[in-house]
């Protein structure tokens, strides 16, 4: 076990950051082939983040935060799943493809700014609670690290939302 780990927040605020500049990249760029890969990208960061958090952060919090903020932080990241889920599924000539990660972009800017909010969010409540966030990040660095390298040899899985229920949806003629 690595003791050289960050803390959890400091983790969860890198990965932030790292995201935020993938998103930027992809809003900038011009060429599909990078657009492509900047989605892989993103939505890769993206499925290890919401897992790390879903199996260890989010369970040491439970009970020790305000409910309405740990219930809005799971579903945020199923509204998020559903978006990464479409845009892994697509290409990045198809229609849509840049306007679902764009979208994408600003549902994970809402959830970021939810967690990192000073004294009232989600990081800020986790410290006043006196959380053990160095135990947990080593937790996390290892179940990271343990991800990437199942990512790079079996292809990203498939989204698993956990706070939405089975809904039929008709889908109808895409819009023009």
């Amino acid at each position: 076990m690595s003791q050289n780990a960050p803390d959890a927040i400091a983790l969860l605020k890198a990965d932030h950051r790292t995201v935020e500049a993938l998103f930027k990249k992809f809003e900038s760029t011009k060429s599909s082939d990078k657009k492509a890969a900047l989605a892989k990208e993103i939505c890769t960061e993206l499925i290890i983040h919401t897992i790390i958090e879903e199996e260890i952060f989010y369970p040491a919090l439970k009970g020790k935060i305000d409910d309405e903020i740990y219930d809005e932080a799971h579903v945020e990241h199923d509204g998020a799943k559903l978006l990464i889920g479409q845009i892994m599924a697509g290409a990045s000539g198809d229609d849509f493809f840049d306007a679902k990660v764009t979208v994408l972009a600003e549902q994970i800017n809402h959830h970021v700014h939810e967690e990192e909010t000073p004294k009232e969010g989600m990081f800020a409540q986790a410290r006043a609670a006196k959380v053990d966030l160095n135990t947990l990040g080593v937790e996390m660095a290892e179940r990271k690290s343990a991800l990437k390298q199942q990512f790079k040899a079996d292809g990203l899985p498939t989204p698993t939302a956990r706070t939405l229920s089975e809904v039929k949806i008709r889908l109808g003629a895409p819009a023009a």
